[in-house]
């Protein structure tokens, strides 16, 4: 996320070039990657149980890290189309890593284009905000409370 980050922000910043096009195509690439590997992940999460949180855990907490998860996972689907979209109403042609046209979704409208550029970027504000709060209650619970949440989420090392 914090590639796309900058690719977003460099694409639209740097001047007018073949480098700022290409910039351009690896940020909407990336983005459609990671919309693929989001509903994978969806799926792959719907049909596996996860971990149950500790017993301790206030209500308050467990009903937030749910509604903090799936905000997640929501924002992380709509950002990318949300992005198709801009691409689409700005009726700009598109080849997924310059491979595989990506089809319109919306017709070409300047009007929809610049509603949608707003809510692409307030996407990323409340990305932002999740993310900074998922991670400051990760180190809460690993530095205050002291319990395996933060640890759960870690990838495991293969048991020998």
């Amino acid at each position: 996320m914090l590639a796309q980050l900058a690719l977003g922000w460099l694409s639209v910043a740097w001047r007018l070039s073949p480098a700022k096009l290409d910039l351009f195509v690896w940020h909407k690439s990336v983005g459609l990657l990671v919309l693929l590997l989001v509903c994978i992940r969806v799926l792959w999460r719907l049909t596996n149980p996860i971990p149950r949180p500790p017993a301790d855990m206030p209500l308050w907490e467990r009903r937030a890290a749910h509604a903090t998860h799936l905000a997640l996972y929501a924002i992380l689907i709509a950002m990318p189309i949300s992005g198709w979209v801009i691409n689409s109403t700005a009726n700009i042609p598109f080849k997924v890593f310059w491979a595989l046209p990506l089809p319109s979704i919306a017709p070409p409208d300047k009007v929809l284009e610049a509603y949608t550029k707003l809510i692409h970027l307030g996407l990323f504000g409340l990305l932002a905000a999740l993310l900074i709060m998922h991670i400051a209650a990760a180190l809460r619970h690993h530095l205050v409370r002291k319990d395996d949440i933060l640890s759960r989420m870690l990838p495991r090392s293969p048991r020998t």
